[in-house]
């Protein structure tokens, strides 16, 4: 992913967005809630999956470490109950490489009409283009965070999920090819994503909500409105954001624009799926280890793990 060239003209609408979202609690959605048990994320079982999926090494597709994590995603996915199938096509990175990709879709209570999707990448970026010693910069990036988080979070969101009696269905989204692109070619990122979009698979597949998680795991991270979330799926910035106040999080999820960001979202919005994202965007800029080689399980915080899966568990468990 990477940072889009828009302006903040859609500040005033967005906190006027971010100022309506409390609204009046319905009786039975409390009533409902309230009787369910309470259910906790691990954020200690979630930084040991970021750290699983590093040992593996850079996930870069066509690697073997690529290959490992892929077959790791699959079986730690039905460990917890998921329904697990796999999409394969090849794609043309913006260099004219052809990438053999594979998309995996779990899906919980498959039997539920009502649904939601989260989805995060699983790659991670073949080159440390933004490294501050140059001699780094044809070296592949660990992705712990830009990658690794999303999906220790929703694999471990499955896990603490599992066996609940929730409201909705939930399908969790591994995407691959995402950061193989280029900085002067927007249409370069997400690939994965885009096969996905335009496949059949996506046809008449219309989630309640949509939420990506991308970049969610480092220390000092802060989580705002992104510019695309709020121009098609702003209601579910809102209520994804009031989970989090009502989870204690406010001071991660903070309620002021981040900027526009490149990534798979934007691909989901314009196929007509709604999504947003939520990612560490810090003024004008991402993470300080962003597409460099430092992207280790250093930079990793369980406390924002916890922030971000706490979160998810607070918005899924309001829904009705």
């Amino acid at each position: 992913m990477h940072l889009a060239k828009l302006t903040s003209f859609f500040l005033i609408g967005v906190l006027c967005l971010a100022c309506s979202g409390k609204r009046p609690a319905d009786a039975d959605n409390v009533a409902a809630t309230a009787s369910r048990p309470a259910i906790t994320f691990n954020a200690d079982s979630a930084l040991n999956l970021v750290r699983e999926q590093c040992d593996f090494g850079p996930r870069v597709p066509g690697t073997q470490a690529h290959e490992l994590c892929l077959q790791w995603i699959m079986d730690r996915a039905a460990q917890v109950g998921a329904e697990v199938t796999t999409q394969k096509g090849v794609v043309t990175a913006f260099n004219g490489v052809p990438l053999n990709i594979t998309n995996v879709m779990a899906s919980f209570l498959p039997q539920k009409q009502q649904r939601i999707l989260l989805l995060a990448h699983y790659d991670s970026r073949p080159w440390a283009d933004n490294d501050p010693n140059r001699d780094n910069r044809k070296k592949p990036v660990m992705g712990a965070n830009d990658g690794a988080s999303g999906v220790a979070v929703m694999l471990e969101l499955a896990r603490a999920l599992q066996g609940s009696d929730l409201p909705v269905g939930i399908d969790m989204l591994f995407v691959d090819a995402e950061d193989y692109g280029d900085a002067g070619d927007d249409a370069s990122w997400a690939l994965g994503t885009q096969f996905w979009a335009g496949s059949d698979l996506a046809k008449d597949y219309h989630p309640m909500h949509a939420i990506l998680l991308d970049m969610v795991g480092a220390t000092g991270a802060q989580f705002g409105f992104e510019y695309f979330s709020m121009q098609y799926a702003a209601t579910t910035a809102s209520a994804v954001w009031d989970a989090a106040a009502s989870a204690g999080y406010s001071a991660y999820f903070v309620r002021k624009p981040s900027g526009a960001i490149t990534d798979d979202h934007v691909t989901l919005c314009r196929a007509g799926i709604p999504c947003i994202d939520i990612i560490d965007l810090r003024g004008s800029g991402f993470f300080p280890q962003w597409h460099t080689v430092d992207d280790t399980i250093q930079v990793i915080d369980p406390a924002t793990l916890k922030a971000v899966g706490q979160s998810l568990v607070a918005f899924i468990t309001s829904l009705n």
